[in-house]
Order: structure tokens, then C-alpha cells, then sequence
């Protein structure tokens, strides 16, 4: 009996093979792009050659001559190109840490009056958030410096208590000072902090060896917390003064010294960008808790739970599981906003970028610096709200 061989299967050519061929598309898509892109790099040179302009990154070491208002480190117009625009850096980011906090705090009590049983309470919060999240950025932060301005002049300030004063120059309140005594103090912050932070590694590992929840971290606060104040008090008893006084500004002739001054153009720019921010945050919280089946509120009740238990305990953990990732783009968002300075004249990294291309002429390395600076904080805040998110998610066994 003859055995059939099975037909032998032939090749097929290369140009009927598919994924050649979509390695070969891809391959000639890239040289298009990388054409075009070299054709505008080319062009973009050769029209700043002719107006003399090539891109370099030589004046960063140049003396700037310009001032800036308002500085987190020392700074006068002999310094640098270089340290004008870490001047402009470091005043965006404390705008955007400060926002960040005080939005995610205002923002989360409005969401949570909305939801509240209270008709006064809830509808005053709803009106907040239609009004604001409606009215144009931009506009609000013009608006609040105009109202900035309205202060009476510093002679005049609004006073508040002797720790708070308003005036058109912006705000002057009473700040933490340290005292010759605080390098005494200092070694028992920092036998409080290791304290705390042993206390909660070892608790943490109990918990997660006896696979069982608990919580730490107040413990640990307050064990830290207890050491510091102690040293405090030890610290006043041997050297007869406190190592940290509240420096209470006081009202000379022309201005005040003592306490910190915040300009009107950082006060506008903060309130702004907080209270428009707040108003998103708010329904990201909204939504969070209402997206948390109902069902958690009941058992809650019937372990005998109270209200602010039950958001506390229950509900508000597992929200956030739901609320991280749209806050995080409200944080990119109001980091980026923070650009709008420029137009209550506050010194922020495009506002101190833009007046470096005016006197220069160099707009490519100073946009691309100004690209990769605002590029670096939104990473470096995507990654730290994403390795929270991923802290924070349930984990199936």
C-alpha cells in the first residue's frame, strides 16, 4: 500500500508576506517624519543664522540686569541669566505645592457639603461650583488682584488680631522664627522622627505578618510628636528661651517689618488657582463617594457607626481608590495654569522665561528649557500620585 505524502507547503514571497510588508510601512513612515522634522530643524537654523540668532545656551552665564519682585533664594540683577530662571522655577513650585494642598483640602469639604442633608449647606456648595468651574480662570485671577489692590495702603492695613494684616501690597502676617537655642532642640526633632518612623516600620510589619489591618501612623505621629515637645519644653528650661518664636510683624513707617509679606501678585495668583481647582476637586470627590456601592453605608450603620464614622472609616478610603487618578490631572492642571501668572505680573518660571527671550533673543533654548522644566514637575508629580494609587488599590489573593 503506498503511502501519500502530504504536499509540501511553498514560501511566500517576501512582498506578499504581511509582516514584512508592515515593517517596511513603518520603516518609510519614520523617514518621512524624520524628513520632515530634519527639513523644519534645517530651515528653523538657517533663518536664525541670517538674523544672527543661532541657539546657544552661552547666556545663562551673562548677568541678567533685570530684577525680580518676589525670590525664595537671594537674588539681585548682577546674578545670572541662569539663577534668574531658578528664581522663576522655584516661585512655580511654590505656588503649585501650596495650591496643591490647599485645593485638595478646600476641595474635598465643598464635595463633601454637597452631599450633605443640610438644604443651606448643600445648595451654597452647588452654587460655589457652578459659578466657579464656569467663570474663566484667567478671569478670576484678574479679578482678585483688582480686589488685592482695593486694600487700604499699609498705614491703613486691615488688622487682624496682630497676626494678619491686609493692605495693597499684599498680605503681612506673623510666621515661625527660630531662635539661637533651636541647634539644642534640633537633636530631639530629630530623635522624635526616627522614633515615629521605627514605631511605624515595626508596626507595619506586625500587621502585615499577622495579616491583619491596622493603623500607624497617628501612633507613630504622636510618638514623635511627644519627644519633640518634650525637648521643647527641656530646650526653654536650660537656655531661658524658645527655640521657635512667632516673629509678629510690626508697622514702621513705610512698611512692616518682621512676620512674611506675600505680594498681592502671589496672593491673587495662589487664591485663584485654589479656589477655581477646589471647585473640580470637589465633584472628583462628589463622584467618589457616590461611587461607592451603598451598601458599605448600611453594614456601617449596623456596627453602629456614626456618620462621620462611616465616611472616616468606610466610605473615604474606598473613594479614593476612584478619586486619585482624575485629582492627579487636576494637579497637572493647576501646576500648568500657574503660567497665567503673567498676567498679574507674579515672577514664575514663564513669566522670568519670557522676559530672558526679550532681552536675549534666544526663544528656542529658552522654550525648550521651559518645556522640560514644566515637563519634569508634571512627571514627577504623575509618578508620585501614581506609586500612591498603586499603594492604595486592592490586591486579590
Amino acid at each position: 500500500m503506498a503511502v501519500s505524502t502530504p504536499p509540501q507547503r511553498t514560501a511566500i514571497p517576501f512582498y506578499r508576506d504581511t509582516r514584512i510588508i508592515a515593517i517596511i510601512l513603518q520603516a518609510v513612515f519614520a523617514v518621512l517624519v524624520i524628513g520632515v522634522l530634519w527639513y523644519l530643524y534645517t530651515n528653523m537654523i538657517e533663518g536664525l543664522r541670517r538674523a544672527n540668532l543661532l541657539p546657544t545656551f552661552a547666556f545663562l552665564r551673562t548677568p541678567a540686569g533685570f530684577p525680580i519682585a518676589e525670590s525664595v533664594i537671594p537674588y539681585d540683577p548682577s546674578m545670572t541669566y541662569g539663577r534668574a530662571f531658578i528664581v522663576g522655577a522655584l516661585n512655580t513650585l511654590r505656588v503649585a505645592v501650596t495650591g496643591i494642598i490647599l485645593a485638595t483640602v478646600l476641595g474635598i469639604f465643598i464635595g463633601i457639603c454637597r452631599l450633605s442633608s443640610n438644604w443651606l449647606l448643600r445648595n451654597t456648595a452647588t452654587v460655589y461650583v457652578e459659578i466657579v468651574r464656569n467663570v474663566p480662570l484667567l478671569l478670576q485671577l484678574i479679578l482678585w488682584f483688582f480686589l488685592t489692590k482695593a486694600f487700604p495702603r499699609v498705614q491703613e492695613s486691615i488688622n487682624a488680631g496682630g497676626l494678619i494684616f491686609l493692605h495693597n501690597r499684599g498680605v503681612t502676617l506673623a510666621w515661625p522664627a527660630t531662635t539661637a537655642s533651636f541647634g539644642a532642640w534640633a537633636p530631639w526633632l530629630w530623635a522624635g522622627l526616627l522614633a515615629g518612623a521605627g514605631f511605624y516600620a515595626v508596626r507595619r510589619y506586625q500587621f502585615v505578618r499577622r495579616d491583619r489591618p491596622g493603623v500607624a501612623l497617628p501612633w507613630a505621629a504622636l510618638i514623635a510628636g511627644t519627644i519633640a515637645l518634650l525637648g521643647f519644653v527641656v530646650t526653654r528650661i536650660a537656655s531661658g528661651t524658645w527655640p521657635v518664636t512667632l516673629d509678629l510683624p510690626e508697622l514702621q513707617r513705610f512698611n512692616f517689618e518682621g512676620g512674611l509679606t506675600v505680594t498681592a501678585s502671589f496672593a491673587a495668583l495662589l487664591v485663584g488657582l485654589v479656589v477655581y481647582t477646589a471647585a473640580f476637586i470637589s465633584e472628583i470627590v462628589r463622584s467618589g463617594i457616590q461611587a461607592v456601592n451603598k451598601g458599605q453605608r448600611e453594614a456601617a450603620r449596623a456596627l453602629g457607626l456614626t456618620n462621620g464614622q462611616t465616611l472616616r472609616l468606610v466610605i473615604f478610603p474606598q473613594a479614593l481608590r476612584i478619586m486619585i487618578p482624575p485629582m492627579t490631572s487636576q494637579y497637572l492642571n493647576l501646576t500648568k495654569n500657574s503660567s497665567l501668572a503673567i498676567a498679574i505680573a507674579f515672577p514664575d518660571l514663564f513669566y522670568v522665561g519670557n522676559t530672558i527671550n526679550n532681552q536675549t533673543g534666544q526663544a528656542v533654548p529658552v522654550i525648550l528649557m521651559l518645556m522640560a522644566s514644566y515637563l519634569s514637575v508634571s512627571l514627577l508629580t504623575s509618578l508620585l500620585m501614581n506609586w500612591y494609587n498603586r499603594r492604595i488599590q486592592l490586591v486579590e489573593r
